[in-house]
């Protein structure tokens, strides 16, 4: 499998604003949490998943979410390609990044957030979890 992006979309009346992602489906969902970094770290990197998926979806301000397909776990090259997709609070999708990829987050701007929902049980997340160098790839702007 590879990442995509989910689209939804927004309806606005007198009322005010729905936003949505009907083709969303939260079967394989098993937890959600909801980021925010810090002003002075706006980059949250890299976290690699073996058998957990993510799929992500901003909820305030805005972010580039940064993923690597993983060659090899115990020894990744430096060399792989850094895919990115951006994502704000006004737009409404989800990226959604199958096992087998790190991902990074990146902050764009002050107070915003990223609700991850990810398929993996929190009891399996020893086995899955990967954390690797913030500067093992590096990321442009």
């Amino acid at each position: 499998m590879i990442p995509k992006i989910i689209q939804g979309g927004n309806f606005s009346d007198h009322r005010g604003t729905i936003s949505y992602v009907n083709d969303f489906s939260f079967a394989a969902i098993e937890r959600f949490y909801i980021i925010s970094n810090s002003d002075e770290n706006p980059i949250r990197a890299w976290h690699g998943h073996k058998l957990d998926a993510k799929n992500f979806y901003c909820i305030s301000g805005s972010f580039k979410i940064h993923f690597v397909k993983i060659d090899d776990w115990e020894n990744p090259s430096k060399d792989l390609t850094i895919e990115t997709i951006f994502v704000s609070a006004s737009e409404s999708k989800i990226v959604h990044i199958p096992d087998g990829y790190a991902n990074a987050i990146q902050s764009l701007e002050v107070g915003s957030k990223l609700i991850s929902f990810s398929t993996l049980p929190l009891n399996r997340t020893s086995e899955d979890d990967v954390r690797f160098d913030i500067n093992m790839w590096i990321i442009d702007g």
